[in-house]
């Protein structure tokens, strides 16, 4: 029997309009989105909707509406696979009754926040409010301190992780092979560049981010993140959910917390976390929220695996029918 994960989107996948079309479809989307405003207190699903760029963009605007629109995505998902999916995916593809089913959660980083939420470990308010303020606290980190990150492109981890030490900054996300991204002070991070070139790399591109994420520079954004998460109630999930950390399930309820905040300043470790899940037997995997870059990623680690997504009322569909197949 073949096991599912959903995979959740992070911080990048940001687009003006992201979200608009499932709430003007969808009664229950709009509902999410109200709620979301509510307990933010701002219009959030306004700036993922009409923008404008540069305020979406923002880390305390991208982080939060990420996280919504992902889990307006995972909650459609389940509304049109369990209820009524033959009104959602068109008449007549789907007669009986049907439940989304997954046995494991994952998510790149923001999105690990959605895969706990979505695994029952956090309430959405909780889980929403947390990311908002996750999103201040990093860009105050990256407000005190010059950082930078870039992709290097076609140069393996090995060699990858030589640059970093001769440049003076770190691996921040190990995504797939041939895609890993680097964090640090931005001059060093030039440095680091020419330095992966040298060695091989295909490209060596500095990124559009506010920040060195993932890097010891933001360690200024931890203890206030441990302080928000100690005002929320953290449960067990009731699947397993993917630490970005280890690579691997998260435990009790006081080391997710621990993990979250680890997170903040360790490298994200998508690729392992995704061949982990691949060896525990996952053979279908649905990216939720805006974008389509867990999915590309995948290609990259396994092209055999079954990869789906929900990012718009087009996409809800396809997954829709293709898991009624």
């Amino acid at each position: 029997m073949s096991k599912t994960a959903l995979l959740f989107a992070g911080q990048g996948a940001q687009v003006v309009g992201m979200g608009k079309d499932l709430a003007e479809k969808f009664p229950s989307a709009k509902a999410w989105f109200d709620r979301a405003n509510a307990a933010l207190d701002y219009d959030l699903a306004g700036i993922c909707f009409n923008g404008p760029e540069a305020e979406l963009t923002k880390t305390e605007n991208a982080q939060p509406g990420i996280f919504l629109v992902s889990w307006v995505c995972f909650e459609l998902l389940k509304e049109c696979v369990g209820v009524q999916a033959s009104a959602c995916a068109g008449p007549g593809t789907l007669k009986r009754e049907l439940q989304l089913k997954f046995d494991a959660t994952a998510g790149l980083s923001l999105g690990e926040f959605t895969a706990l939420t979505a695994a029952g470990a956090m309430s959405f308010e909780d889980g929403l409010r947390v990311v908002r303020q996750r999103g201040k606290f990093m860009q105050e980190a990256c407000d005190t301190t010059r950082g930078g990150m870039a992709a290097v492109i076609g140069l393996d981890e090995a060699p990858t992780r030589e640059v970093c030490a001769e440049a003076g900054v770190v691996l921040a996300n190990l995504n797939c092979p041939g895609q890993l991204v680097i964090s640090g002070e931005a001059e060093k991070i030039a440095k680091a560049c020419e330095l992966a070139k040298a060695k091989g790399a295909k490209r060596a591109i500095p990124l559009p981010v506010a920040g060195a994420y993932h890097s010891p520079l933001m360690a200024g954004a931890q203890p206030k993140l441990q302080a928000e998460l100690a005002k929320i109630k953290i449960l067990q999930p009731s699947v397993s959910v993917i630490s970005n950390v280890t690579a691997l399930a998260h435990g009790s309820p006081l080391e997710i917390s621990a993990r979250l905040v680890e997170q903040v300043t360790s490298s994200v470790l998508w690729e392992k976390s995704t061949r982990n899940l691949l060896a525990q037997g996952f053979t279908r995997f649905i990216e939720l929220g805006p974008g389509t870059a867990l999915s590309g990623f995948m290609k990259r680690i396994d092209k055999s695996a079954q990869m789906l997504n929900v990012a718009d009322a087009a996409s809800l569909e396809a997954t829709v029918k293709a898991l009624a197949n």
